[in-house]
């Protein structure tokens, strides 16, 4: 492709793209599909020979569009906010067709220069103190990942340089029954073992009981077990339910224990001064993430990891080949050592697009609107029979139940999963069910960039008919 052609069609696919957004409203969220019907129609051989772009534009509409779900649909309530804003995507864009890779900050200074700034730009609209250091990852799983590795190094006193974990006593991680999935995974992957995880008790708002931590902690000290890491979260996926990180962070800091907290969604809201107060004992953690790829606006994927001590991250991420070794080196960062990978995108310029182009003003209107949807919403279920608000409403994830009289246990559960499924094939909205106290409810995340109050309206009166509906068929 030259760049001429390059250029023609490139205008195609911006004109497709900003197409496709103005005609989500008129697009069902999601549609029936069965597995294996996008795959059924392509070919099961590679093409030989080239084929025209034009072919592959109008495959666009043919075979990827039946097999969406819109997120960035105004009806869209499920998972998370995932708003991928325009002058982000032209950002991914740039980002794409620079086609640089920042193996080092020599073999691209602005890539690492311009992330500097922007993870510092954001650490500022959170209200973190400057002793935090940020670097962009990809998503939360790989920076969870990162930051137990970091806790295990401290607290083995950099066994990897020695003989590995197995020269080690066992390492307990402290986590609650509402963190996320990732956390567990991440455990698996740094070599700690699920056994060695404890879940600690929480309260009647889902939050970490710090005397629960406490008590853990010391039977695993009675029983040669070293403390490692503590995974505390602000905001969990479930129910967006926040520990309370003060005492939480006393307690890691009396037995030196890494204290982790995960704020991949919730974390955007701490740009509002008034939502501050949820993360309160913040600055005395050792590594946060906050995915500005979810409710802040920035395209997937864009997660930032913050820590508090970077020389620690990277002693334990570095690696200095000497193909990659320059004058420079210990005059600027070198951010292949503050993660897992080598090389990294340039994923700074979707968020440095974002920021520059919303501006703190417009993203601090957006989030309010976005609590204030939920907030209604909320009111609105709890003030209709046989309907219930099954966790405080905290930001903009309202968690819902209808109780049609007579119906409990598992009959209620397949109610709720029933009435969940029959929004999600009608193409009117999107939601997801979860579980919460080992039953099935349904959580409705507020967040889109269109989503306004009349939208969230109409999901409303979506619910109440698709559950009547269940309820008397």
């Amino acid at each position: 492709m030259t760049p001429d052609e390059f250029r023609r069609y490139g205008h195609q696919l911006v004109d497709w793209i900003a197409d496709y957004r103005e005609s989500l409203s008129k697009r069902p969220v999601s549609q029936a599909i069965e597995p294996g019907a996008i795959k059924a129609t392509l070919p099961t051989a590679p093409p030989e020979q080239p084929e025209p772009m034009e072919a592959l534009i109008a495959d666009l509409d043919r075979v990827v569009m039946p097999g969406l779900t819109h997120w960035q649909h105004k009806m869209f309530f499920g998972y998370f906010p995932a708003n991928a804003l325009l002058s982000g995507v032209l950002a991914d864009l740039v980002s794409t067709g620079l086609g640089v890779i920042g193996l080092s900050w020599q073999a691209s200074p602005a890539l690492t220069e311009i992330e500097e700034r922007v993870t510092d730009w954001l650490r500022q609209m959170l209200g973190l103190s400057p002793a935090w250091s940020g670097v962009i990852q990809d998503t939360a799983s790989t920076s969870t990942l990162i930051a137990l590795i970091c806790a295990r190094e401290r607290a083995t006193s950099y066994a990897l340089a020695r003989g590995g974990l197995q020269a080690e006593g066992p390492l307990a991680i402290y986590i609650s029954s509402q963190s996320h999935s990732s956390v567990d995974k991440a455990a698996l992957l740094a070599g700690l073992g699920r056994d060695n995880l404890r879940a600690v008790a929480c309260d009647e708002n889902f939050a970490m009981r710090p005397d629960a931590l406490a008590e853990l902690i010391e039977q695993d000290l009675a029983a040669g077990v070293i403390p490692c890491a503590i995974v505390a979260t602000t905001g969990s996926t479930a129910v967006t339910a926040f520990d309370p990180l003060a005492p939480i962070a006393a307690i890691a800091a009396r037995h030196n224990i890494w204290l982790h907290v995960d704020a991949a969604m919730a974390g955007s809201a701490m740009i509002l001064p008034e939502c501050r107060f949820m993360w309160e004992g913040i600055e005395g953690a050792d590594s946060l993430i906050v995915n500005a790829h979810k409710w802040l606006g920035a395209p997937f994927d864009c997660s930032l990891y913050y820590v508090r001590d970077p020389e620690h991250l990277m002693r334990v991420m570095s690696t200095n080949p000497s193909f990659l070794q320059s004058s420079a080196d210990g005059r600027v960062k070198n951010l292949r050592d503050w993660g897992i990978p080598l090389g990294r995108r340039f994923r700074a310029l979707k968020l440095w697009f974002v920021l520059r182009e919303q501006g703190m003003e417009a993203l601090r209107e957006r989030l309010r609107r976005d609590m204030a949807n939920a907030q209604w919403l909320a009111a609105e279920v709890a003030s209709t029979p046989n309907w219930r608000v099954l966790a405080p409403v905290h930001l903009q994830t309202v968690c819902v139940k209808h109780e049609p009289g007579g119906v409990e246990g598992e009959a209620l559960d397949a109610h709720t999963k029933q009435w969940a499924e029959a929004i999600n094939r009608s193409g009117r909205a999107y939601v997801t069910p979860a579980t919460i106290d080992g039953h099935w409810m349904v959580r409705v995340s507020i967040g889109a960039l269109p989503t306004e109050r009349e939208d969230v309206a109409a999901l409303w009166a979506v619910m109440r008919e698709m559950a009547e509906a269940a309820s008397s068929g």
